[in-house]
């Protein structure tokens, strides 16, 4: 790592971190703001009874996300994604895009600037458009979006829509390394199917990583020539 890049990455954790400080002093101001209005201040146990219904389920997938989509985000991206949110159905699209188009590989300073520059795009994006969509679409959405809308069903495959087309390309490139999570997940669902995606991802993802080091040791991503272990290698390094 040269020095410059080292230059580039500090600035981004210091820069990233009094962002992520600052969003968390204007976030808790809200609450703390409507509290000194109201002049009505929860007791310790009513916070403690109330954290203690989402610790196991949101903490949880909280600590996960951040070990899955950090290196799939980059530097720059994770810290402005984990503060705008949408990462799943907005953030990682976006970056994942932007990287096929742009040709970067994951972990060089161009990949970092290429994928703070989406999320950042994104995040702008989003803003003006849900301004807008707010602004216009109030008086129509309740007939769009009701129970009984002609148009129900669509909006509730938007996201399915949207992970299919950016999930078609990826399976079609990457096919001997995409059948296993994929049945892994439809195995998963099927035990569970209202499972949460916070907790699909991860275990997808640990699915993927051993399928596809046992499916590259044993040579079946190199035409049936076996290579070295990578991991004997780092033992020999060591």
């Amino acid at each position: 790592m040269n020095k410059t890049k080292r230059n580039y990455m500090d600035a981004t954790h210091t820069w990233g971190r009094i962002f992520m400080v600052t969003a968390i002093c204007v976030l808790v101001a809200v609450p703390v703001a409507i509290c000194i209005k109201f002049d009505a201040w929860p007791t310790f146990n009513q916070v403690f009874k109330g954290l203690l219904k989402v610790i196991p389920i949101f903490w949880t997938s909280a600590v996960l996300e951040i070990i899955v989509y950090a290196p799939m985000l980059g530097t720059g991206a994770t810290y402005l994604s984990f503060v705008t949110g949408n990462i799943t159905n907005l953030k990682l699209p976006c970056v994942l895009n932007s990287r096929e188009l742009a040709k970067t590989k994951p972990g060089t300073e161009a990949d970092e600037v290429i994928s703070t520059i989406a999320t950042a795009t994104s995040s702008i994006v989003t803003t003006v458009i849900l301004a807008v969509g707010v602004l216009a679409l109030t008086p129509v959405l309740p007939a769009l979006t009701g129970e009984d809308s002609a148009l129900k069903p669509a909006f509730d495959q938007v996201l399915p829509a949207l992970f299919g087309a950016l999930g078609a390309g990826y399976l079609a490139k990457h096919w001997r390394i995409s059948f296993v999570p994929v049945i892994a997940a439809v195995i998963v669902l099927m035990f569970d199917g209202s499972l949460g995606t916070g907790t699909l991802i991860p275990i997808c993802v640990v699915v993927s990583i051993l399928a596809a080091y046992l499916m590259y040791i044993s040579g079946f991503l190199t035409g049936g020539v076996k290579p070295e272990n990578p991991l004997k290698g780092m033992k020999k390094k060591k």
